[in-house]
């Protein structure tokens, strides 16, 4: 193969990498980092912090995503909703993604360091919740409610990365974010219900149906409701955020009316626009409720 195709080939894997690892994902927990981070400084963090932080998801999405792949090949292999994905396809190898894997963790791990100790000490844990989710469909239906915590590890980690310390601030976000998650995973997964009970999985559709599963998603996401009601009023923030907390209610009560047990025709509409507006709504909220409302009582942030 000569240079020219070499480089030709680049923008190719890249595209394949970034497909594969479902980069494009990364606006469901990444904005609950951000803000999490806006309110540990009560303001704007430093820049350095940030960049930090954004490089830890980077690193950690990459290291999750790989594993889950390596892991589920043959899986993905035998449905035919996945075939076509690109290990299985065989438009990417194993080797190149365990290598993927190995320099996610390696970026975790280089910005935990970069950020402080107890970051770098709760890093490995971290870890082994985003490796340990890939596993967990193979023994219990609670995958989706332990995919969700994986996800709401984030502002757990970005709070901790602007003040060294944790607080319930974060931890009732990261409780908001396991709910919202496991609730928009459960609509996710009834696409998957006969695969599953054929190959043996576990999922809360295979488990008790499409009907009663898409009730557990309402309740999930009603659960998530209430916490970031909770999250609001435990931060001190004001008008401009509780408006926020609104919209991302009506958000998820609109994904919900998208999804019928008879008709999933507009489940990618539940799944990616309206989560995707769930929490980037939250976080311009909050930016927007710093700027304009100030600083809460640090008092209140633990």
């Amino acid at each position: 193969m000569g240079a020219d195709s070499a480089v030709t080939l680049l923008p190719e894997r890249l595209r394949l990498t970034l497909t594969a690892i479902k980069f494009s994902h990364s606006i469901f927990a990444l904005p609950f980092a951000l803000l999490s981070a806006f309110f540990a400084a009560n303001g704007v963090p430093p820049a350095r912090t940030l960049t930090w932080i954004v490089v830890a998801a980077i690193g950690a999405r990459t290291a999750a995503m790989g594993f889950n792949r390596i892991a589920d090949r043959s899986i993905d292999a035998a449905n035919p909703r996945t075939a076509n994905r690109e290990l299985p396809a065989g438009r990417l190898s194993v080797f190149y993604m365990s290598v993927l894997v190995l320099a996610g963790a390696a970026l975790l791990l280089l910005a935990a360091a970069e950020l402080n100790r107890l970051c770098l000490m709760l890093s490995g844990p971290t870890l082994a919740v985003l490796f340990g989710y890939s596993l967990t469909k193979r023994f219990t239906s609670a995958s989706h409610l332990v995919l969700g915590f994986a996800l709401g590890l984030a502002p757990v980690g970005a709070w901790v990365a602007v003040r060294g310390t944790i607080a319930a601030i974060p931890l009732v976000f990261c409780a908001a974010v396991t709910f919202w998650t496991a609730g928009f995973d459960v609509l996710y997964s009834l696409q998957d219900l006969d695969f599953d009970r054929r190959a043996g999985l576990f999922s809360i559709p295979a488990r008790i149906g499409a009907a009663r599963a898409i009730l557990v998603s309402r309740l999930f996401h009603l659960a998530t409701f209430v916490l970031l009601v909770l999250a609001a009023i435990l931060s001190g923030r004001g008008w401009i955020f509780f408006t926020g907390v609104l919209a991302a209610g009506a958000l998820l009560v609109w994904e919900q009316s998208l999804v019928d047990a008879r008709d999933l025709s507009r489940l990618d509409a539940a799944f990616f626009t309206a989560n995707g507006l769930v929490s980037v709504v939250l976080f311009f909220a909050g930016a927007l409720d710093l700027a304009v409302l100030g600083p809460a009582p640090s008092r209140l942030l633990g």
